[in-house]
């Protein structure tokens, strides 16, 4: 008869011991001095629901409410085109969130279309938001959740580059190479990368430069300067370009993605469109502040749309209410199963994850709010006992 070592006893008692003494992702969370809990319509999981937590990008999901409420699913922001008597081109933006190199293409299209051949100089007109804007929580970081905002934005103000021995290349194929890329390549070891500019003055400039390659690759003439400013007092618009992207596709990206750049494009246009441009931070501040006061009657200021801020402070019970609200949009949401629809948060020390669950046969709001260090996973963990 085979005989069982001592080793070996010894790690069975204390696999078993472990497997015994092992505690659920719930049962960690409710022994948590920072984590608040709170599901819809399930009165067996509340935990500190009414403390006010930082959310990090569930903010995000207040910020596409509002946006919704500010204008319909189905609207398309704009940019305008002017062309003045000197066959100079300007160029206005108003703070779409969502141009990139392909939505670009279209617009030079319809631009050739309606008779454009050639220009003169190309005047960038990002007057409809402040200079210098400085939002709480930003980091001067070449991440692209960093990238700076601006009223005229193209690829969310962000630089795909492939750097190598034998030169600088654009990152992808939908985008010219340009000199600010080029500066922005010398910095970067080998590789492949995506950086954002940095600096809300260079966002116009790049955008000119990308639209002047593709001009040129459509047989579209360029004989001046890059100019910017307001190019004069021209009333007729010449092309008045809607994205292609509705707002709810907007925000589905933005959602999915988690994308600074868009919630912080919309934080500002809903301050601007309250009170007019220049769009300022204190313009949309109490924007967004005062839609919050119509829609849940709190009295909290919010810093900025993103969830940057460790200053925006929400409780489980609050964003829960949001949610409520959100549901009639919740698809917009990213799946993470085919029982949840949720937005993950997360910052140094802040890990927050609201959505919906599927249970008895009903989508229930929920929302977890952890400000102290966890394991990424734990809240998907949290998530999925809730389910069962």
């Amino acid at each position: 008869m085979k005989t069982i070592s001592f080793t070996a006893v010894f790690f069975l008692l204390t696999f078993y011991t472990s497997f015994v003494n092992a505690k659920s992702a719930l049962q960690r969370l409710y022994q948590m001095p920072k984590a608040s809990l709170y599901v819809s319509g399930d009165n067996s999981h509340h935990l500190n629901e009414n403390q006010p937590r930082i959310p990090a990008s569930t903010l995000k999901i207040l910020t596409a409410l509002l946006a919704l409420k500010t204008w319909k699913p189905d609207h398309h922001f704009h940019t305008d085109f002017y062309l003045n008597d000197q066959q100079n081109l300007i160029i206005k933006g108003y703070g779409d969130p969502y141009i990139t190199s392909e939505e670009l293409d279209k617009m030079i299209f319809q631009l050739k279309k309606k008779g454009l051949t050639k220009i003169n100089d190309l005047i960038m007109d990002s007057s409809y938001f402040i200079d210098n804007i400085v939002i709480n929580g930003r980091s001067q970081t070449n991440n692209p959740y960093d990238a700076p905002l601006s009223a005229l934005a193209i690829n969310f103000n962000t630089l795909s580059i492939h750097r190598n021995k034998k030169g600088i290349y654009s990152g992808e194929s939908q985008t010219p190479l340009t000199p600010i890329m080029k500066t922005f390549a010398r910095r970067l070891s080998y590789g492949k990368h995506r950086v954002n500019l940095k600096k809300q003055q260079l966002a116009p400039r790049y955008f000119a430069e990308v639209f002047i390659e593709k001009l040129r690759q459509n047989g579209i003439e360029v004989h001046g300067k890059v100019l910017e400013g307001q190019g004069g007092n021209i009333k007729k618009v010449f092309y008045q370009h809607l994205n292609s992207k509705t707002l709810a596709k907007t925000i589905e990206a933005m959602l999915k993605y988690s994308n600074n750049f868009i919630a912080n494009q919309l934080f500002l246009m809903m301050g601007a469109k309250a009170y007019g441009m220049p769009a300022t931070i204190d313009k949309s501040q109490r924007a967004y502040t005062e839609k919050v006061k119509q829609l849940f009657n709190w009295d909290k200021k919010f810093y900025e749309g993103a969830g940057l801020s460790r200053h925006n402070y929400l409780t489980a019970v609050e964003l829960v209410q949001v949610l409520q609200q959100f549901a009639p949009y919740k698809k917009l949401m990213k799946s993470q199963n085919n029982r949840i629809l949720a937005k993950t948060g997360t910052l140094t020390g802040v890990s927050s994850y609201a959505g919906y669950l599927y249970k008895n046969n009903q989508w229930l709001p929920f929302a977890l709010l952890i400000n102290q260090s966890v394991n990424g996973s734990f809240r998907k963990q949290i998530a999925a006992e809730l389910l069962n």
